[in-house]
């Protein structure tokens, strides 16, 4: 007897009347119209079935923390930063771990089973570090927390910022981070890429960079990720998170610039809630839109996925912990409203964003984990259109959250009574 069978089902790639069937955690088979016993069985009403969402660039260290200790009253990344700067020496490990369950908590009810969260290291109590560790431990059952080593501050511009950032891995830190373009020049930017990529091969570890987080198109430090990429084959295992200067770079430069981030394997990781807040700033008009060549780099065979980056935090007062919404922005600013446009930025928050995080045996395919999304819609184009509801959730084959339909009752004067009835929004 299966362990669960979900019938009549949607998938994500246009396959209809799909039946999935589970056992031990994981997908034994995927095909039309199975009729099997099991101990339970879903119908899901000819409605998408999608593997779990993804979130590969989140600060959860900060995550909630709005208003804390104030209001960053321009909404600009500098004052962001600075108010995080003013914030750290308040924090308290048990709020923050009880300000990132909370998250953790939105994030499941909407079917986000994985994150990849930055923490800051450039506080020597590596307080928020140790927190983050007890968070990852905590949320472990039906939850996959990754964490980075992110030297907010500099890898080099802090004192102790280099080990600092050691001393984070060595509690267990899945991820070697950096932000060179906030280095205080653009030399000491390209030797904090190469020390920390030199640091990342040695451990056999992950690389992500906030990179060129910047309306400068000079700013291109994306340019020397790729290379000591190539260089030290950290190839299928480095990051460029943002890369917003990309949207400034004159077009002779990026034609370049895009085959060397391909043949380096350097996924790019774009957070459009974000980089259309805080970049073009300095604008007047004509306004930068403030996120990178999306189309351009998926034209150029790189892998790129949509990340939340904030919710509530110093930087930004919005969001909920869900990637519908970061995908919905994201076809918008990237002006990808065609059909496979579309497609592509709900890949961008599953499938695509999966491999950056590196998640094994993630998919709906026989073999895969059991960890999956009933949503409230017939297809990704209408999920992400509607934010679907995320009807249920199931992580390795249990189900750990539900909601219910999103329907509202019309009461219409002068319409004929039997127009009475329950319309799903």
């Amino acid at each position: 007897m299966l362990d669960l069978l979900v019938r009549n089902a949607h998938l994500p790639d246009g396959r209809t009347g799909m039946s999935i069937a589970v056992q031990d955690g994981r997908i034994t088979e995927v095909t039309p119209g199975l009729v099997a016993p099991a101990r339970q069985t879903v119908d899901a009403q000819a409605q998408l079935v999608s593997p779990h969402f993804v979130d590969p660039h989140f600060h959860m260290d900060a995550t909630l923390s709005y208003g804390q200790p104030r209001v960053n009253e321009s909404g600009t990344l500098l004052e962001g930063i600075a108010l995080w700067g003013e914030l750290k020496p308040l924090l308290k490990a048990e709020a923050l771990i009880e300000r990132a369950m909370n998250y953790c908590d939105w994030a499941v009810a909407k079917g986000m089973l994985a994150v990849r969260s930055h923490v800051d290291t450039s506080d020597t109590s590596l307080l928020a570090v140790d927190a983050l560790l007890e968070v990852k431990r905590r949320v472990a059952p039906y939850l996959d927390l990754q964490l980075v080593a992110f030297p907010q501050d500099g890898v080099l511009r802090s004192p102790g910022g280099v080990d600092n950032l050691r001393r984070a891995l060595d509690k267990g830190v899945d991820v070697v981070g950096g932000i060179p373009h906030f280095e205080r020049t653009m030399a000491d930017g390209a030797a904090s890429v190469r020390l920390l990529c030199e640091l990342a091969a040695e451990r056999g570890l992950r690389v992500d960079m906030h990179c060129d987080e910047s309306d400068d198109p000079l700013s291109r430090h994306i340019e020397t990720l790729a290379s000591e990429c190539q260089r030290l084959g950290l190839h299928g295992r480095t990051t460029g998170s943002h890369c917003t200067s990309m949207h400034s770079m004159d077009n002779y430069y990026v034609s370049k610039l895009l085959p060397l981030i391909a043949e380096s394997g350097v996924a790019v990781v774009a957070n459009p809630l974000i980089n259309i807040t805080l970049q073009g700033r300095h604008d007047s008009y004509p306004k930068r839109r403030g996120m990178t060549r999306v189309p351009e780099l998926l034209a150029a065979g790189v892998n790129v996925a949509f990340g939340h980056d904030c919710v509530m935090d110093p930087w930004y007062g919005m969001g909920s912990g869900d990637m519908l919404e970061v995908a919905h922005m994201g076809l918008h600013v990237a002006q990808m409203t065609s059909q496979s446009g579309i497609r592509q930025c709900f890949e961008a928050v599953t499938t695509r964003a999966a491999a950056v995080f590196g998640l094994e045996r993630y998919g709906l395919a026989a073999g895969c984990d059991a960890s999956f999304v009933l949503l409230q819609a017939s297809d990704p184009v209408e999920a992400i259109r509607l934010r679907a509801t995320r009807l249920k959730v199931f992580r390795k084959g249990v189900l750990i959250a539900e909601t219910p339909p999103a329907t509202a009752q019309l009461h219409l004067a002068g319409r004929p009574r039997d127009n009475d009835w329950r319309l799903t929004v």
